[in-house]
Formats: structure tokens, C-alpha cells, sequence
């Protein structure tokens, strides 16, 4: 039986191709949320008149403004986005950016929905405990990146005693081939021009610095209890082959199809079931599939999540958020692309490491990290 939706992130990529999917399947939308107040949001809460909405931030006149257009089903603060995530019997599809998803997945996890999840900080900041809510709630956990989603079906039915490696592909991004020399003029615009896929900002730059690749080597080992010397990343330009998975009598797995998210939300929101898709009928003729080892000494930022993954604790929390600030710090003109790895890895160096045992710890090591880096930022500008 497939359940109505919560989507959280509801204006961006992932949450209105996820509307896309709820509409094509008549699927009921229970709820939706955003960051902000937003014309947007008040265009999909219209049309969603039984749909709860929560917003997170937004003024006291914005918060009017819309509690004017929409009544008293909408919500506010981080409260309202996590009384919607625990509603029962729902599918909790969390498209929200950054780490301010990872309450809404522990929520929606320990009231036993599924949890459609998006949002990879969750499991890279904070994997135990999502796990630990998980276990403790009885929900279900579905993965919605082209690459997991594509692990999570290659594995079903396997044992893992049969699993050798899981190989991630990466698409290189738009500077795959360049050199450091040609990477330090670059902007925003340029790396926003991804040659494949079609994401918000920051998983944009993430694909081109590798960044987006390493956040999610922690994430498979969450997500599939795999060590990271068993994970390996490829480099696939032509995003076909969305990951594959190595057993240990020489046989492969792999996923294969458009490069179109609305394929992994959809099989997310009706697995085990599967349905038909508005996207068009893929064809293996005239494919051709290309791979290639990445170049770590110009894109340094997949080592530095392998480091920070290994060191478990805080490291990849610590990893994430200064990532994150780096990243705004790029789109805004503030940093060179070369200094998101490098701020990333002083970051890691100041911060000291420590054992994270609730949310709130999480938090606090995310925050000092944001600290740190906007420190570095502005004592470099």
C-alpha cells in the first residue's frame, strides 16, 4: 500500500519533482514544508488545500502574509516541520538541504513511517543515530540518490556475507580533465553548468569538487554496513550506470537508466512495487559507457571524506558543515573554487574530534565547524 506523502523541501529540486510523482501516481500529499515563506509555497499549498504546511523561517510579516493565504493548517519553526515529519502512516520524503534535515529524519523514523531520504547529511553527520531511530521506530529506510537507490535495489534479496565491493559512479562534474591551474579561475555559473544532472546549488558544486562523492561514501557505509576499503568510486561521464555492486563470485549488479530523479523518488515512495514513470523509454542502443579512475590530487575533496569517515565520530559532521560554508562562501563570490577543499581540511584539523551521542551533540560539533570555517572565510578575504 502506498501511503500519503510528507514532503519536506517541498519548493525545491527534489520535493517538486517529488509533487511531479505524487500527482502522476494521484498520490494524497499530507503535508508539505519549506525553509521559508515563499510565493512558491503558497502556489503548491493552494493546491493542496487538505495538506498541513510548515515553515521553518520567514519574518513576522511573511509568516501573516501567508498564515492570510493559507489559515490555520500551516505551522511554524522547526517544531511545525517536525510535527508533520511524525505523523503516522506516512511516507516522509526529506528533499531538505543541509544538515537541518537530520532532525525531521530521526522524527520521522521513530514515529515508524518510511522515510524516503534525500537529504544525505543525515546519514553522513549522523548515521549511527538515524540508524539507532531506525531500529528503535520500526520504520522503513529508502534511499532517494540515483546512486543509493541504485545500491539499495542491486542488494535486495542478496546476502551480505555475498557482497564484495559497492563501486559509486560519479559523473566528474563539469571540470573533469581540468587541472588545479584551470581550477582556480573558475565561477559559480560554470560550476552550477553540470553536464547531467539537474540539482539544487550546493549538491551542484559538491559534484564538481567530489565532494557530493565523498559525503556519499559515507553515506553507503551507513546506509549498507560496508566498510569504506569495500567502497570504491568510479568516474562515469555519461550518468548511466547509476552505481553497482561487486559479489564475491566475480558477478556485478548494476543500475542502469535516464538521468532522472523522478525514477529513485518514485521507486523510494512504492517500493516493493514499481510503477510506470512520465520520463521516456530508455534505449541501450547507441549507448556508449565510459569510466575512468578519479583524480584525487586535483579533486582532494573525496580523500578528505574517506579521512573523515574512518575517523567516525564527529569528523564527518564536522566534514559536512564546513563543506556547506565553504560552499556559500563560492556561490557568493566570497572564496576561490580551490578553497572549499582547503578550508574543508583546516576545518577538520581545528575542530577537535569527539564521540557524538545525541542529535543535539551532532549539532553542537556542526556548529563550531560552521564557526571555524566562516572564521577562516573572512580572515582570507
Amino acid at each position: 500500500m502506498i501511503r500519503p506523502l510528507v514532503v519536506l523541501g517541498a519548493t525545491g529540486s527534489i520535493g517538486t519533482q517529488t509533487l511531479e510523482v505524487a500527482e502522476a501516481l494521484d498520490i494524497p500529499v499530507a503535508a508539505i514544508a519549506a525553509r521559508n515563506p515563499s510565493e512558491e509555497l503558497t502556489r503548491i499549498a493552494k493546491g493542496l488545500p487538505d495538506a498541513l504546511v510548515a515553515v521553518a523561517g520567514g519574518s513576522g510579516e511573511e509568516r501573516d502574509a501567508l498564515r492570510g493565504h493559507l489559515g490555520d493548517r500551516v505551522r511554524f519553526g522547526s517544531e511545525g516541520v517536525l510535527e508533520i515529519s511524525s505523523l503516522t502512516d506516512v511516507t516522509v520524503v526529506n528533499g531538505i538541504v543541509g544538515s537541518a534535515g537530520l532532525r525531521a529524519s530521526i522524527s520521522a523514523l521513530e514515529a515508524g513511517n518510511r522515510l524516503a531520504l534525500a537529504n544525505k547529511e543525515s546519514m553522513v553527520a549522523a548515521g549511527e543515530l538515524v540508524n539507532r531511530a531506525l531500529e528503535n521506530g520500526g520504520g522503513e529506510l529508502i534511499p532517494v540518490d540515483s546512486e543509493h537507490s541504485a545500491l539499495f535495489q542491486c542488494l535486495e534479496g542478496e546476502s551480505p556475507q555475498a557482497v564484495d565491493r559497492l563501486v559509486l559512479t560519479a559523473s566528474g562534474g563539469p571540470f573533469r580533465g581540468m587541472t588545479k591551474a584551470e581550477l582556480a579561475g573558475v565561477t559559480p555559473d560554470q560550476a552550477l553548468d553540470h553536464p547531467t544532472w539537474d540539482m539544487g546549488n550546493r549538491i551542484t558544486i559538491d559534484s564538481a569538487t567530489l565532494f557530493n562523492k565523498g559525503l556519499e561514501v559515507i553515506e553507503a557505509h551507513y546506509l549498507f554496513d560496508v566498510p569504506y576499503d569495500r567502497i570504491d568510486v568510479v568516474v562515469h561521464p555519461q550518468s548511466i550506470l547509476h552505481s553497482a555492486v561487486a559479489f564475491v563470485d566475480g558477478s556485478w549488479k548494476g543500475h542502469i537508466g535516464h538521468a532522472d530523479m523522478r525514477i529513485p523518488i518514485q521507486f523510494a515512495i512504492t517500493a516493493p512495487a514499481r510503477e510506470s514513470t512520465p520520463t521516456p523509454e530508455f534505449s541501450l542502443v547507441g549507448i556508449e559507457l565510459s569510466f575512468e579512475k578519479p583524480d584525487r590530487a586535483t579533486f582532494p575533496a573525496l580523500d578528505l571524506a574517506y579521512e573523515a569517515g574512518i575517523r567516525g565520530g564527529s569528523a564527518p559532521a564536522v566534514l559536512n558543515a564546513a563543506d556547506e560554508v565553504a560552499v556559500e562562501a563560492f556561490l557568493g563570490g566570497r572564496l576561490g573554487f580551490l578553497g572549499i577543499p582547503e578550508i574543508v581540511e583546516r576545518t577538520l584539523e581545528e575542530v577537535e574530534w569527539r564521540e557524538p551521542r545525541t542529535v543535539e551533540e551532532v549539532i553542537q560539533a556542526d556548529s563550531e565547524a560552521r564557526a571555524v570555517a566562516a572564521g577562516m572565510i573572512a580572515g582570507s578575504c
